[in-house]
């Protein structure tokens, strides 16, 4: 079925791409990757997608879950990437994935009276206008201190002098990269995960696929192609170096650690953004509970783990308390997460091949190795370093859709005959289509499928149109239809459609990505494993020893997500409030 990643079928697919050649083979399945075979497939170009582990399993499922034009980087005179970042922004709320992208307000505090207030609103002004005439969330406002605290009571008011009240967007990172996939497939892409590409082929100088190990059984096939894009964020300059490709950049990684906390940890109706000494700190509703964060770090250990420390939890609640009336403390964080930003940093010495980006070459990019990495461009950059080779950097999940546009230009530009032009700006996402009649019909699909609106609701928010696909499954077995785990919204149902619907393989697969309680849940999603292992099992035909290894395997990679909140604390005093300057 067109658009569906049946888990079952998954050795058919390889078969195809050892068996047929490709135009374009797209190494990587974060969100720009599915982007890239999404963009390549709605060209009409054959299309296959490699993923060494899991969709999103990387830095597209442990971002701030924003989809923002980022005051930080019209501070920092990047013009050019917040303008592209809000009308993606606007696109995406309105047309392309309203079921998986919406508005949420923010509020800015401010501290100093005379000052800070045309500053900011100088800066909110600007970043209104960016966006356009037309505009799908509201202007941003002046509030007064007493109107400030009505919105976010949680606020110290000692030297509050009021704020401002603004608009960006958020998303469910992993769904909807897991979305993008599911409509490049719609569109004939294949797409294989646990699939790594081990080494490119080649025909003289020219890359003609790649080597790929099937990660689950170890085979080794080669999947032949016109055009090889890499998009392996932080894994780029593994992926080069594991074919001898000298690339034109190097990935510089920053680590960005989050905090989960309950809602009622915090008393505000709305989400909130400060500057810290750093950076800014993001406080971000996030349905029952808010993400606090982010760190912004060099990182240099394992790509696939990264691993959030004692010290990154203290300065979150240190930052986070600087404007707080009632502290935070490490009894109010449910789960901590890391991952890892691919910052562009240019190569020491000359580099081969052409270098194109949305807006700066490798050339012009911030590359030296002591530079912050607050300061590094998130602007992209996309290389040529070989014929049939095309690599992408940089840039941030709200610009994904331009950066898959460019790449895939890039390597279509290499292939005979003439290539449309990138579509993907007039295509809706699976389960936007029809989306309003299915909202509409709520209470009705409740009556057909004899669930409760609260159920239809819930699946609606997360799959839109698609949430038939999960009715479906409850409609043929009805105990699909009871809890996953007591307390939270997420279904049985919801597990067997991850399989047969969304390529899921492991337990960790779900219940990481495709239900979040390994960050909504304050053992990580340890309680519901058994029964997602029973439900995978059914569907995929695991034996006794394989259901205790699956087990096994999750609890411990749940133990390892937790770590840094079972260290010991090493908290200063709360330091009292300090003026906080808003980026313009």
């Amino acid at each position: 079925m067109p658009g569906v990643l049946d888990a079952r079928d998954r050795d058919e697919t390889m078969r195809r791409l050892a068996a047929e050649p490709l135009d374009v083979l797209v190494i990587g399945g974060g969100i720009t990757g599915a982007g890239a075979a999404l963009d390549a497939a709605s060209r009409g170009l054959r299309v296959a997608l490699v993923e060494s582990r899991d969709l999103a399993a990387g830095t597209s499922s442990r971002s701030s879950k924003l989809i923002h034009g980022g005051l930080r980087y019209l501070e920092q005179g990047d013009f050019k990437l917040v303008k592209e970042a809000l009308r993606e922004r606007d696109l995406l709320v309105s047309r392309l994935a309203p079921h998986l992208v919406r508005p949420v307000p923010f509020l800015y505090p401010l501290y100093r009276k005379v000052v800070e207030r045309p500053y900011v609103g100088a800066g909110l002004t600007i970043y209104d206008a960016m966006e356009g005439v037309k505009r799908p969330v509201p202007h941003h406002r002046h509030l007064t201190t007493r109107g400030a605290l009505r919105r976010a009571p949680a606020l110290r008011t000692d030297r509050l002098a009021g704020a401002m009240l603004y608009y960006d967007a958020q998303v469910d990172d992993a769904r909807y990269t897991l979305t993008v996939a599911r409509t490049a497939a719609r569109h004939g892409a294949h797409i294989v995960t646990r699939a790594s590409a081990a080494s490119l082929l080649r025909d003289g100088t020219r890359v003609t696929g790649a080597v790929v190990r099937d990660e689950e059984t170890g085979r080794v096939f080669d999947v032949h192609a016109s055009c090889v894009i890499v998009c392996a964020g932080v894994w780029s300059d593994l992926v080069h170096e594991a074919s001898g490709v000298r690339a034109g950049y190097h990935v510089r990684m920053s680590k960005g650690v989050h905090l989960v906390m309950p809602r009622s940890a915090i008393d505000a109706d709305t989400g909130m953004i400060v500057r810290t000494s750093k950076s800014v700190l993001f406080f971000i509703p996030w349905d029952e509970r808010w993400i606090v964060g982010t760190t912004d770090t060099d990182w240099s250990g394992d790509r696939a783990e990264p691993a959030a420390t004692p010290e990154d939890v203290d300065y979150i609640l240190r930052e986070a308390n600087r404007v707080l009336a009632r502290p935070l403390t490490r009894g109010d964080v449910l789960a901590v997460y890391a991952g890892l930003r691919p910052l562009v940093a240019e190569p020491a010495g000359d580099s081969t091949g052409d270098r194109h980006s949305g807006g700066k070459t490798a050339d012009d990019k911030a590359g030296s190795g002591d530079k912050p990495t607050t300061k590094i461009s998130r602007e992209h950059v996309v290389d040529a370093p070989l014929p049939g080779l095309v690599s992408i950097a940089g840039g941030k999940f709200t610009t994904y859709r331009l950066m898959a546009r460019d790449v895939v230009d890039a390597a279509v530009a290499g292939l005979p005959g003439e290539v449309p032009p990138s579509v993907t700006g007039q295509l809706p996402l699976l389960g936007a289509d029809g989306l309003p009649a299915v909202r509409a019909s709520a209470r009705r699909l409740a009556d057909d499928y004899g669930v409760t609106a609260a159920v239809t609701g819930h699946l609606i928010t997360r799959y839109g149109s698609l949430a038939t696909e999960v009715l479906d499954l409850i409609r043929a077995d009805k105990t699909l239809g009871l809890p996953l785990l007591d307390g939270y919204p997420y279904l049985r149902a919801e597990v067997a459609h991850a399989v047969t619907h969304e390529g899921a393989l492991h337990a960790e697969d779900v219940l990481a990505r495709r239900v979040r309680l390994l960050i909504e849940s304050p053992d990580g999603g340890v309680g519901a494993a058994p029964e997602v292992v029973t439900i995978m099992a059914g569907l995929l035909g695991w034996n006794r020893r394989r259901r205790a290894a699956e087990l096994r395997r999750y609890q411990e990679f749940a133990a390892a997500n937790t770590a840094a909140l079972t260290a010991p604390a090493a908290l200063a005093e709360t330091p009292a409030p300090v003026p906080v300057a808003v980026p313009a």
